[in-house]
This record gives structure tokens, sequence and C-alpha cells, in this order.
């Protein structure tokens, strides 16, 4: 997924009315909550360790977290102050340094970035004066798009949101002490009695939203959809089943590997997900710091596309649509609707879904009984982004909002979707017509996945 761009290609009506019936002042205290939330986890993620570890790259393929600091600073003025408030700029001499376009994350560490003190002290004065903005913006329907319905609130809430999954990344990579700790996620009650795979029937549903007031741009508008009776895994694929395809030899025999895939096998030596290591005739993996036995019946994680795809094929299956996933998901068959969540129209709940951050490691296979769709498949939200086999493109009647770099120049087959989001991903950014995409080779994610099968 991309970083936010500065609002220099708005489209004039690319946002559809929001739905009827939105309270304005709901939807301030709802924009109001999720900036403090997300600004309290950019806080945990960056004073959990020293200067030196801000401003360090860990790995090429991330920034330094101070860049993401301030760049979550630098777009939060960009969009609310400025496109939004009206207000003069505070900082314009800084916003080629934080144009994610501009400079690749490699490169990032050798720019003159804000040391972290006034990194930190930059995103506060901006917060400060966004708030204000908040408090006195129109939401109303009849409003500009960017304010309808808190729009560009909701946008800045969960671009955030984004940027804290990337860092919360970056600290997976980094070595060094323990920073972060969580407790363990709830175990399952009935794991032991859920089937292997669900049957979704065929037929029509409707697909993306035309009426989630803080939907982004790919996620509009809703259509109708049809989809074959399919199979699909009740839970995400689990590390002991992964272990059964490594010992297999999946990792050894071109025959369920993409040409693509293969190459990439062959050149780095890869023989199992990422932070994964055998010792002593035992699979290991290192999660933030600690060392620890691979756990069997815990969702696989840090897979590329190539890697799901390959296990599915070794496996005798395929790799899930996105519009299957998405039906699975969403539709009750009951009501013919689709749903926002898999359990229905509310929030997520902490017993329904594994988000946040709350635990940092997916649930065991299993868990969230009460997150279950209508199709009786489980943590389709939570634990882990699923890679699907759809390209990343447009919907039927796709109209880029804000501007076309936060989706359009991503679009075609050089990237996958992945859907449902992972225990990194806060609420404000992951509902059920979400759709998040990578670069097939992409391991660093918290991604993983489910197969399906024709029915």
């Amino acid at each position: 997924m991309t970083d936010n761009r500065a609002p220099s290609t708005i489209t004039a009506d690319g946002f559809p009315p929001g739905p009827g019936g939105h309270d304005p002042e709901a939807l301030r205290q709802r924009a109001l909550d999720a900036l403090l939330a997300a600004r309290a986890r950019t806080a945990t993620l960056t004073d959990s360790v020293d200067d030196g570890e801000l401003t360090a790259q860990h790995s090429p393929l991330m920034s330094p977290l101070v860049w993401d600091l301030a760049h979550i600073g630098n777009q939060e003025e960009q969009w609310l102050l400025r496109t939004v408030g009206g207000r003069e700029a505070l900082r314009p001499e800084i916003d080629g340094l934080y144009d994610a376009f501009e400079h690749p994350r490699s490169a990032r560490p050798s720019l003159p970035l804000l040391a972290p003190t006034e990194a930190r002290t930059y995103a506060s004065d901006v917060r400060g004066r966004a708030l204000d903005i908040l408090e006195g913006a129109p939401l109303h329907e009849g409003g500009r798009p960017l304010e309808r319905a808190g729009f560009a609130f909701g946008m800045i809430a969960q671009h955030e949101q984004q940027h804290d999954e990337t860092m919360l990344i970056t600290h997976q990579l980094r070595s060094g002490p323990v920073a972060l700790t969580a407790p363990a996620p709830p175990a399952p009650t009935d794991a032991g009695t859920l089937p292997d795979e669900v049957l979704v029937p065929g037929g029509p549903f409707t697909m993306g939203t035309s009426a989630e007031p803080w939907a982004l741009d790919n996620e509009r508008p809703a259509h109708r959809r049809e989809v074959a009776a399919f199979h699909l895994d009740t839970a995400p694929v689990t590390c002991g089943a992964y272990r059964r395809f490594i010992e297999d030899g999946g990792y050894t025999d071109p025959r369920w590997w993409a040409p693509e895939g293969w190459d990439m096998v062959r050149e780095h030596g890869l023989n199992a997900p990422l932070f994964w290591h055998r010792d002593a005739g035992q699979w290991l993996r290192r999660r933030f710091g600690v060392t620890e036995p691979v756990p069997e019946d815990e969702p696989v994680l840090h897979v590329s596309w190539y890697e799901a795809d390959a296990y599915a094929r070794w496996a005798g299956r395929r790799l899930p649509t996105e519009a299957e996933w998405e039906k699975a998901a969403r539709h009750d068959p009951a009501t013919g609707r689709s749903l926002r969540y898999p359990w229905g129209d509310t929030d997520p709940a902490p017993d329904q879904a594994n988000l946040g951050q709350r635990h940092l490691r997916p649930a065991r296979a299993g868990a969230y009984p009460a997150g279950r769709a209508p199709s009786g498949a489980g943590q389709l939200i939570g634990d882990v982004w699923e890679w699907t086999s759809s390209d990343f493109l447009p919907y039927p009647g796709f109209v880029a909002f804000p501007y076309r770099e936060y989706s359009d120049v991503f679009f075609g087959p050089g990237h996958k979707v992945l859907r449902g989001g992972s225990f990194a991903v806060d609420q404000v950014a992951c509902r059920g017509t979400f759709r998040n995409w990578d670069l097939p080779v992409r391991r660093q994610i918290f991604s993983g996945f489910r197969t399906a099968r024709d029915a």
C-alpha cells in the first residue's frame, strides 16, 4: 500500500454523497477519537526506542522511523491545515523531503530529515491546529467533498494508522533488545470441531461500497458481481500446515512455483517464511526481538504471494480471487445484503477480531468465533493480511479521489491484492471492503493466506 501524497490533483466530483442520516457531531467525535488513537499508537512506536534507533535504517525496504513520524505530520499539514482549513503553510520547505514518490525508502536516510525532537514538535504543532479545524469544520452532506462526513479527517487517521503498521514492520525487522510487548491473543474454544473448509454458494452479491463515509477510492463504487460456488478454508493456513509443505520439498520442486517465484527462491536461497530458521531439528522464528518455536496452530506469517501460490498448488487448491474472498466475508444469504464486516455492521469488538496491535501476533486458527461470517469462515478480519489471486484493478465506475496517486498509478498486473487486515491494522483502516496491495515478492509485511477450490 502506498503513502499519501500532497493534495495537488483533487478531483472535483470524485466522492459520492455520504449515507443519509449521518449526524455531523457524531462524525466529528468519531474523527477526533480516530485521530487521537492513531497519535497514541504513533507515540508508542516511536517512544519505545532511543534516538539512534529512530534515525537508523533497519532495512533498505523500510524508512527510518523518524521519517515516518515527520511524514505523518507533513501529510496532516498539507491536507487538514492547508487544504481543508485554508491555513498558511507551517513548513513548506520540507514537503519534498517527505514526498514518498520523490524519494525511495532506501535513499531516505541520506536526506536532511528532521531530528527526532524536531519531528515530534512539528507533528504535535500540526495536530493542535488540525483539531482546531476539526472543531469548526462543516461535516454535512452538502459540504465540500473533502469535508463531507469528515472524510479528510478519516483519511488522515487511516494514513497515520497505515504508517503505524509500517513502523511496526520496521520494529520486526530491527535487531537489538525487545522494545514492544503485548499479551497473547485469546485461544480458540471450538477449533477442534470446525470443518476444514466451508462452501460458499454461487450467485451474485454486492462488492465494494458507495455508502461507507471513509472508504477510499479503490473500494468504490458498489457493484454487482457473479461468483460461482466454491470451497474456502475456514481459517488461514497454519504454520503447521505450511511446515508440511516445506518438509515435502516445497522449496526445492519447481512444479509448484510461478516462474518468477521460482527465480526468487533460487536467487535468495529461500527455504521457509521470513524470520524462520531451523536449529537442532526444530523450526524457530524471530518475533519482535524474541526467538521462539514456530507455533503449529497459528496462521503462517511473512510469506510472499509466490509462496502462498506455491503452497496452494502443492495442496491441490488455489488462492481465492478477491471477489470470492469478499463474498465469503460479507455476503449474508439470509438477507441478500453485503455486511460491513463478517459479523455484521457494527465496528469491531475485541472478541470479534485481532486488530490494533493488541497482541503482536496472530491468534490461533479457530479463534474469535463471534467474528465469523455467515459463510462459516473465520478470522477474515485481523490476524494476517490474506493474499488473493487477483491483480489490483479498479472497480467499474472508479473515480480517483482525492488524488490519483493513492490507487490509480498502482493498478495493473504488477501488484496483487491482499484482504482482511492483520493484527497490526487498526479498525479505522480495516473493513470488509478495504483493499490492500503489494508486490508479489514482499515478505516483510504481515501477510498470510487461505486457500480455495472450485465446488
